[in-house]
C-alpha cells in the first residue's frame, strides 16, 4: 500500500467510523434534559471540532502504522480509537453519563500516553494529538460534571 493510500484509510477510518456513531448517537431530548454546567458548549460546536480532530487522528494513526505496525504506540493508538468509538454509544444511546465517565477516563490517559510514546519517534503525531488531548480533557470534565449534576 502506497504511502497516500495510508493517510486515506487511516483518515476514512477514524472520520467516517466517527460520524457514522455520532449520527446513530446523536444528542435527543433526554441530553437536552439534563443538568450542565455552565461551560458547556453550543451543540453546533461538535460537529467541526470532531472533524477537524478525526482528521489529525488518522493522519497520526497513519504516520505511526507506516513507522511501526506492531508497537506499543500502535497498540495505544487502536485502543484510544476503540473507547473514542464506544464513548457515544454509552453516554447517549445507553443514557449514562457514568458509564460515558469510566470510557472518557482511560480514554484521555491512552491520549496521553500515545503522546508521550510518539514524541521521540514522531514528533509530528505526537503534535497532532494535542489538539485531541486538550478536547477530551475538557469533553471529561464536561461529562464529570453531567454525571454528578444529574
Amino acid at each position: 500500500m502506497h504511502r497516500f493510500d495510508h493517510y486515506l484509510v487511516f483518515i476514512l477510518l477514524t472520520l467516517g467510523g466517527g460520524l457514522l456513531i455520532g449520527l446513530i448517537n446523536l444528542p435527543d431530548e433526554w441530553y437536552q434534559s439534563l443538568a450542565k454546567p455552565w461551560f458547556t458548549p453550543p451543540n453546533w460546536l461538535f460537529g467541526p471540532a470532531w472533524t477537524i480532530l478525526y482528521i489529525l487522528i488518522g493522519i497520526a494513526g497513519a504516520r505511526t502504522y507506516a513507522r511501526s505496525r506492531r508497537s506499543p504506540v500502535m497498540t495505544c493508538w487502536i485502543a484510544q480509537l476503540v473507547l473514542n468509538f464506544a464513548w457515544s454509544p454509552a453516554f447517549f444511546g445507553l443514557r449514562s453519563p457514568s458509564l460515558g465517565l469510566m470510557i472518557i477516563i482511560p480514554l484521555l490517559l491512552l491520549i496521553l500516553a500515545f503522546i508521550g510514546l510518539s514524541w521521540k519517534r514522531d514528533r509530528i503525531s505526537s503534535v497532532l494529538f494535542m489538539p485531541y488531548a486538550v478536547w477530551v480533557a475538557y469533553a471529561t470534565a464536561l461529562n464529570a460534571a453531567i454525571a454528578s449534576m444529574n
